[in-house]
């Protein structure tokens, strides 16, 4: 017996045709991810999107309102506050023209869902500065096209109105593997542009047969292809940015006027109160500066696609990635070199909010620390920042392993459990607590990704981990408590009894993480020595070690600590010097010293 004509769509079927959508680009990530070459070969078209349309099933999967109108304000709205990617910017503002059209209407009729997607069509296209064919937006405008096509032809019945409208959809994104060269030469369609011809796969498949299957994704081993699309380029604009703008009547044509210059691939979606800004940049910096022009700036990030890139090649080699937060302090060279996956600390200068290591490097932090009237404050990386980070790698590497700053001292390692727990793919995510912090936390990471390079599996890589932590540990010589006191971390008391009986205080990690004083040296002359003979006593003979001392902007005290150190010592493996990040150095200030020592065995030769 044939299904009866469906002529309208209510809010109930609507929303369950969206989720079944939903579930099937879910399902298909890593497929996007590995596909995508254009505008930058980058491999997180499926992140970014899965990312987007899960903030759209928060909406979705509550209790959405019985009015199909009102249901698609609601999941443009979400998904605009959860837009990640340029793909995910473009559906956002798709999905706001579909809630502009047909806000007001209870039920769809075939002719006025046409209409909608007319209108969300031609809204995407407009939050482009540069749109190009063969892309997402020629798809969307040639299935409005069918769509008005099929409605003015008297087609009512939504299953058939959907499932011809599907058919042009595929044939128009088969044909945007000629349109573009990049998508040409690799042989590919275009990533974003599938994953909303699945999005329309999943609505037509739920219409057709009335079932909503939710049922968890089972996800394959990576890669689930032989290799990415694409392959690795040098990139002029390398950080994938991204920020909301909240503010009174904001201008989209001014505002994109003024970001225009700074790279490429922008993107301003959004509505006159609310703006999600996508942009391709060479310094974020200055976008976060620019957007702030035109309201609040919230929910920065900046993704390096340089790396993300490399990670997308290595993939097939190192089938494990190294992740951990900036309050790791460790050599740049080291971190290219092992490829090693930082989430950036937040650090606030009042309304001014940066990101460690990223839109502020180490030099003007201190710079800012000691002339600001403000005092900083740091703030762990949102759960979202690593859930963005920990869904990329998920789609390239078997396991992700997430080395994070003592727990003792910060959230971070909680709000990476987090987020691995809503990872689709959380099984592959492995989160451990370095026990340390700055330096030290550096060192355990560094060997982690050796382990890694030396061809460990997982497994072995964490027992590796669990095996060095005890013999890793981070001092620091606080040469004042003023920056302690400022940010309220130590009573202005000890300040006061530190200056009257002339000692300075150290700073250790221990073996349970727990970061406290660890003795004091008397006298304030010739400080660099004096922690240089401290450490250098809880170096024993007849062991290796590794060394990372870190500088407060303070690099020639910074060498002379580490010249001492490693003088007259033929059992130093390695040693670096490195700028300190803002994490611990917004309580140590300029001229704060750092030492992380790690009793050290090379990967795969360790006994407990």
């Amino acid at each position: 017996m044939a299904a009866a004509v469906m002529p309208r769509l209510d809010a109930r079927e609507l929303g369950r045709a969206l989720r079944a959508g939903i579930h099937r680009v879910l399902a298909n990530q890593e497929h996007l991810d590995r596909i995508n070459v254009f505008p930058v070969p980058d491999g997180d078209t499926g992140t970014n999107l899965a990312i987007t349309m899960t903030a759209m099933l928060g909406v979705l999967r509550g209790a959405p309102p019985d009015h199909a109108g009102r249901l698609l304000t609601a999941v443009a709205d979400a998904a605009l506050d959860g837009a990640r990617g340029n793909s995910g910017a473009i559906l956002a503002q798709f999905f706001l023209g579909l809630g502009d059209r047909a806000g007001h209407l209870a039920e769809l009729s075939a002719a006025q869902f046409a209409e909608a997607v007319h209108g969300g069509a031609a809204y995407a296209r407009e939050a482009l500065a540069d749109p190009r064919e063969g892309t997402i937006l020629t798809v969307l405008q040639d299935v409005a096209t069918e769509l008005s096509r099929l409605a003015a032809a008297g087609v009512e019945d939504f299953r058939d109105l959907v499932r011809r409208a599907l058919a042009r959809a595929r044939d128009s994104l088969e044909a945007t593997r000629e349109q573009l060269d990049a998508l040409h030469r690799a042989n590919v369609v275009d990533a974003g542009a599938a994953g909303f011809v699945t999005l329309l796969e999943g609505v037509s498949q739920y219409l057709d047969s009335g079932e909503l299957d939710e049922s968890e994704i089972a996800f394959g081993a990576v890669p689930s292809e032989p290799e990415a699309a694409g392959g690795e380029a040098r990139l002029e604009h390398r950080w994938c940015t991204e920020c909301l703008v909240s503010g009174e009547a904001i201008d989209h044509r001014r505002l994109r006027e003024q970001l225009a210059p700074l790279g490429s691939s922008l993107v301003v979606a959004g509505t006159r109160r609310k703006v999600r800004v996508h942009m391709h940049v060479a310094d974020p910096r200055e976008l976060f500066r620019l957007a702030a022009g035109f309201g609040a700036v919230s929910g920065e990030k900046a993704d390096d696609m340089q790396r993300q890139q490399r990670s997308t090649a290595h993939a097939a080699r190192r089938r494990i990635a190294i992740v951990t937060d900036s309050a790791a302090d460790i050599p740049d060279a080291e971190l290219e070199r092992l490829d090693i996956h930082l989430v950036p600390v937040r650090l606030h200068f009042g309304e001014r909010s940066f990101l460690d290591k990223v839109t502020l490097g180490p030099e003007e932090f201190y710079r800012l620390l000691a002339t600001s009237a403000v005092h900083p404050k740091t703030s762990q990386p949102p759960a979202g920042d690593f859930r963005r980070l920990f869904e990329f790698l998920s789609s390239h590497y078997e396991t992700v392993l997430s080395l994070n700053l003592t727990g003792t001292v910060s959230g971070t390692r909680q709000a990476a459990e987090s987020a691995a727990g809503r990872v689709a793919a959380h099984a592959r995510v492995r989160v451990l607590d370095t026990r340390n912090a700055s330096a030290g936390q550096g060192l355990v990471v560094m060997y982690a990704a050796e382990c890694v390079a030396a061809g460990l599996d997982a497994e072995a890589v964490v027992a590796a981990v669990q095996a060095v932590l005890p013999r890793t540990r981070t001092f620091a010589c606080l040469a004042t408590l003023d920056y302690a006191v400022r940010g309220g971390r130590v009573p202005p008391i000890a300040r006061t009894l530190a200056r009257w009986l002339r000692i300075v205080p150290l700073l250790a990690t221990f073996p349970d993480g727990r970061v406290s004083i660890g003795g004091v040296l008397f006298g304030r002359g010739r400080l660099t020595e004096k922690f240089a003979r401290y450490v250098g006593r809880r170096l024993p003979r007849g062991r290796r070690y590794r060394l990372i001392v870190g500088h407060g902007n303070a690099p020639e005290a910074g060498a002379r600590l580490l010249e001492r150190l490693t003088q007259g010592r033929d059992d130093i493996d390695g040693a670096w010097l490195v700028p300190l990040g803002a994490a611990l150095g917004v309580h140590g200030g300029p001229g704060f010293l750092v030492v992380g020592v790690q009793e050290y065995r090379p990967p795969g030769t360790d006994r407990r």
